[in-house]
């Protein structure tokens, strides 16, 4: 028998028609998801796009690993290219072409990826709305999922054993607020500066410690602060209703702009449902300075990693330069909410044709 391809699909090769009819269902779902997610934008008057996969930079987050190519030119030139990761930046140009509220449904691509919730290829969507800040990607979340789960005919979001009210609005809840309720530890003390250096471990450490979280000799700040939000904060976040985590840390603001009065926080929020974490969105940062300085900073992360590095988009920094507008944006994974809606347990039950495993 034939060896399944995609990372969870042990036995039958998923064309088996026994191995198909088990996942129909899930995958009728799917579609009537993605069905609702267009019908919203229209009606909300965004403009569907569509960019390259193939891109200078897959993205600059140090964790994420990309997949590599080489693109020849006619006349027998080569020159390095990469599978995105994101199309983000490819969508914030059209925000300085001047497209002021667009939208993507993007396969995109991770290498290195493959668990009941992670696929190497993968369904992102994305959207961007120009004079906007992240509680109007915030007020957009709310609106959509209920869109969402109207077009999909259910009344809960279902994973893992929990289950989430679709009719629900969304809890909104800061990162500090999350850890006090969920975890019993007030970061206030300890929350890092705006400086940019690296937060001091210790202090981050006596209170996992007193919390009953396991830290090691070498964790840093960030080891900490994730093994306390992975053991006790995430597993709470979106159940009964969703949850919009926001207000992280500076240092962890990836693309997004520092609050004005607050330099020491990222105008930056997370959705989850279920205790799974569905999208990601900013305040868009806009100064092409300070983009380009934590361009560089991830790459230098990325290299003291893995010994590895990408180029930088310099395209995008050059845009940027131009004049972005003040924006706001989001990631959404298709795929985990096509599980919420289905409530299938892994990710390849909502895949029509999962990849090739090696």
């Amino acid at each position: 028998m034939a060896e399944a391809d995609g990372p969870a699909m042990n036995g039958p090769a998923w064309w088996q028609p026994a191995r198909h009819a088990a996942r129909r269902g899930h995958l009728a779902c799917r579609a009537r998801v993605v069905k609702g997610l267009r019908a919203w934008f229209d009606a909300a008057g965004f403009v569907e796009v569509e960019t390259p996969a193939l891109q200078v930079s897959p993205g600059m987050e140090p964790h994420l690993q990309a997949f590599a190519t080489e693109l020849r030119r006619p006349d027998g030139a080569a020159a390095m290219r990469y599978l995105h990761t994101s199309p983000e930046f490819a969508m914030k140009k059209l925000l300085v072409a001047g497209e002021p509220r667009i939208f993507q449904i993007a396969h995109t691509f991770r290498n290195a990826e493959g668990s009941d919730l992670h696929h190497p290829e993968f369904t992102m969507l994305e959207w961007y709305r120009a004079d906007a800040d992240y509680r109007d990607i915030m007020a957009d979340c709310e609106a959509l999922l209920a869109a969402v789960a109207a077009a999909a005919g259910i009344g809960q979001w279902r994973h893992g054993g929990r289950a989430c009210a679709a009719d629900a609005g969304c809890e909104r809840l800061t990162v500090a607020d999350a850890f006090r309720r969920h975890a019993g530890i007030d970061l206030d003390p300890v929350w890092p500066a705006a400086d940019g250096g690296r937060p001091r471990p210790a202090p981050l450490r006596a209170l996992a410690d007193a919390a009953g979280v396991r830290s090691d000799d070498g964790d840093d700040w960030d080891d900490l602060f994730f093994r306390i939000f992975l053991e006790r904060v995430e597993p709470c976040l979106g159940v009964d209703r969703p949850t919009i985590l926001y207000d992280y840390p500076a240092h962890m603001a990836a693309l997004s702009r520092l609050k004005p009065d607050r330099p020491d926080i990222a105008e930056r929020f997370e959705l989850y449902i279920c205790g799974l974490e569905l999208a990601n969105a900013f305040s868009e940062l806009t100064d092409a300075a300070e983009q380009e300085a934590r361009f560089l900073h991830d790459q230098a992360e990325k290299r003291r990693l893995y010994g590895d590095e990408v180029p930088i988009d310099r395209d995008f920094l050059a845009a940027l330069a131009h004049g972005m507008p003040r924006a706001a944006g989001i990631a959404l994974g298709v795929d985990r909410l096509a599980m919420l809606a289905s409530g299938a347990d892994r990710i390849d039950q909502v895949l029509w044709v999962p990849v090739a495993a090696p």
